[in-house]
This record gives structure tokens, sequence and C-alpha cells, in this order.
């Protein structure tokens, strides 16, 4: 079900579009109930797109793993789900591991554990006090779970903060790759490329610009996977992956990237104009 703006005027500025959408998508009282309405990968994709504005489900990060192992795409391994926190056994985990909530932004309540400290905030933690913490968020939102996760490891086999690959597509065509090396959830610096690992001019000033990196060793199968969901997903949408000793690895989809706030001259004429070919008159 390809999602059109219909009547409403495309404003002709990528700020002001993902705005729109951001505001079509999110004022529908049933907005929640669509992102919180969990899918398997087992599902057939006629389920998935049986709502108006469907790419909302994979908002919910549970349901966009789900989503990217129905396209056979790799995905961290998931130790435990849910929102009864009293039930999580630490220790049937692994003493490295990822904490993420299904839904949220900017990495908030990510906690990237190496042994009992966050690398994301720089503190330790007991279990209790995690414990404490996650309860304290599901107390705050009925709808909000917790995934636990495989702690990846990088294309050199070491566990640290990864960097993001993150796609700028467009119904199976792909803008831009921005690339940040993450310091934590807020800092870091990016890059920009092509696909044939060309650097490009800035594309968002969010984050500061770094220098040029090398391509992952699985660039290729990040491109294909990227492409292969960015049709399936239709509308303009960012893909992230993470480049690790195992490949290519999904990460979320992010329909709205940054509201719309920091893109340069540069990057608001590129996102415009492939918006304008590719999804032209789509949300």
């Amino acid at each position: 079900m390809l999602a059109f703006i219909g009547f409403l005027k495309i404003p002709d500025d990528i700020s002001a579009r993902i705005r729109t959408r951001h505001k079509k998508f999110w004022s529908d009282p049933d907005a929640e109930k669509v992102r919180n309405t969990f899918l398997t990968k087992d599902d057939p994709l006629e389920k998935w797109k049986n709502v108006e504005n469907w790419q909302r489900r994979l908002s919910n990060k549970l349901n966009s793993r789900n989503f990217a192992l129905a396209h056979n795409c790799r995905v961290p391994q998931l130790y435990w789900s849910g929102r009864n926190i009293k039930d999580i056994n630490f220790d049937a985990f692994p003493e490295n591991y990822v904490i993420r909530p299904t839904i949220g932004h900017s990495s908030q309540l990510v906690f990237l554990m190496k042994k009992n400290y966050n690398l994301f905030e720089c503190k330790t933690y007991s279990t209790d006090e995690l414990k404490a913490v996650l309860q304290q968020a599901v107390n705050k939102n009925e709808n909000l779970h917790f995934l636990v996760e495989e702690f990846l490891k990088n294309e050199q086999g070491k566990q640290k903060i990864l960097k993001d690959y993150k796609f700028l597509c467009f119904n199976g065509e792909i803008a831009c790759i921005n690339v940040v090396d993450r310091f934590s959830p807020t800092s870091g610096t990016c890059t920009y490329y092509n696909e044939k690992w060309e650097e490009l001019q800035s594309v968002n000033k969010i984050y500061p610009s770094g220098s040029y990196s090398l391509p992952p060793k699985c660039l290729n199968e990040m491109l294909a996977q990227a492409k292969y969901l960015s049709r399936s997903y239709e509308i303009f949408v960012r893909i992230d992956f993470y480049a690790t000793d195992k490949g290519a690895v999904f990460g979320e989809f992010t329909p709205t990237p940054g509201m719309g706030a920091g893109f340069t001259n540069f990057g608001k004429k590129l996102m415009i104009n492939y918006w304008n070919k590719y999804c032209r008159g789509m949300i």
C-alpha cells in the first residue's frame, strides 16, 4: 500500500516534508496501536501492510527486527524481550549485552553493557540498579517493552561502540550513506559517501564532520540489503546497519531522522531530488 500525501500540498523542502510526515504519522489516534501491535517474521507481507501508513509498525524495534528477519537480513541475537522487568535473569546472558527500548529515539534508554559498565554513559550499574531504571520507564509508558540483545563485535572482533552506517533510501535507491563514528548517544563525527564509496559534501550538520574512513568489508552486503528493505518500505527512510565480524547486521528504521533538522544546502538539494524522482507524491 503506497502512502500518498493526497490532497496535502507537498513542501519543497526536506525539513518541512519530514515534519509533515511526522504529523501525519503520529497525530492519528490509532498511531500507537499500529506501532505497538507485534508481528512476527512469519506473518505475510500483506498483514504488515494492511493499515494506512503501515510503516509506523517499523518504528517499534521488535517489529523492525522481525521485518528484517522476514527479508533475510541478519539481526543481533535476542536474549530476552518484554516489560515484566522482574523476570529478567541477567545471569542467563553473556557478560556483555545491549538493552534497548522498543520505542524511542536518540539512543535514549540504550545500555551497551560491558560487564557492569554502560559504554554510552561511562557509568557502572548493578543488576538491581538496571532493573530499577527499566521498571521506572515501563511504569511511565504502557506500550514500552525492552529488548536484551547480543553485543555485536566489529569487523576486527572487538566489542566497542560500533560505527553506524546510515543509508538514506528512497524506494530502493540510496541517496547517500552517513557513517557516524559515535562516542556517546549524542556525540560523534560523521562522513558521507555515495554507493561507490566516494566521499560527498556534508549532508547534515547534526554531527561535526569526521575524516575519510575505508569502506567496511561487508559494504556490498549492506548495499543489497538496504535496497531490498527500502523497496519493501517504499517511502523515504533511513536504514541503519552495523559492520560486524559476521557481516552486515540490521539496526533500525528511522522515518523522520532528526525531525528534519540540520540539513545543509547540499543535503537539501540531494534529498529533494531523490524524493521527487523516486518517491514523488508519497508521504
